[in-house]
């Protein structure tokens, strides 16, 4: 792994000590490599064929759990990604707007949002995560310290289900370049594996950029 566990968790406590104020329209999650970076971690990723798909359950993935107060980490990503986003006393968002740019969609409630694992929980079963502990796949299901949730269109999330960048791509082609840099970033701080197809394709992705 690229960092010990015990450094994870505080990357998610840390953004609820400090409270997470409503972010602009175009906000995105934090530590996406730039595009020379995202290319060379690529070049560093093992590539093996993908394993254990058959013994993967949703629930060894462990989410959403609580970050701050009544806030668990779905409600921690809208009101990091939304703008002007108002709450609940159950920290449900009751107002606000959320851009999504997997397709260029804004949306105004929140229940038209999902929020995806940008490398999805299945993938990263398959890629590596099968042999981990519970500890470490919450503490992946729940990452806020870097690109791993992204508030969207909740069909296109569905649309995208469990496939990799060989198998899906953002419908909004000119959003290609950050979701490949993104991927590879989850892919390598957590030591993931990747396929022939799928690291040809990031491959392509990254030359949009």
């Amino acid at each position: 792994m690229r960092r010990p566990l015990l450094f994870l968790l505080p990357a998610v406590l840390s953004a609820a000590l400090i409270g997470i104020p409503s972010a602009p329209a175009f906000a995105t999650p934090p530590n996406i490599p730039d595009a020379a970076t995202a290319t060379a971690r690529l070049g560093e990723l093992t590539v093996a064929a993908e394993s254990h798909a058959d013994s993967y359950d949703r629930d060894l993935f462990p989410h959403w759990i609580t970050i701050s107060g009544a806030c668990n980490t779905r409600e921690t990503v809208l009101k990091r990604d939304g703008t002007n986003v108002g709450t609940d006393d159950s920290c449900y968002p009751t107002s606000g707007s959320w851009y999504s740019p997997f397709d260029g969609a804004t949306w105004t409630a929140a229940s038209d949002l999902d929020i995806d694992h940008m490398v999805p929980l299945a993938e990263a079963w398959r890629s590596g995560a099968w042999a981990w502990s519970t500890s470490r796949r919450e503490a992946y299901a729940n990452d806020l310290g870097g690109p791993e949730l992204w508030a969207v269109t909740d069909n296109v999330n569905q649309s995208k289900s469990d496939q990799d960048p060989a198998e899906w791509q953002p419908p909004r082609s000119a959003f290609r370049c950050t979701y490949a840099r993104a991927w590879i970033q989850v892919k390598w701080y957590y030591d993931l594996t990747v396929d022939n197809a799928e690291k040809g394709a990031l491959s392509t992705m990254l030359g949009t950029c």
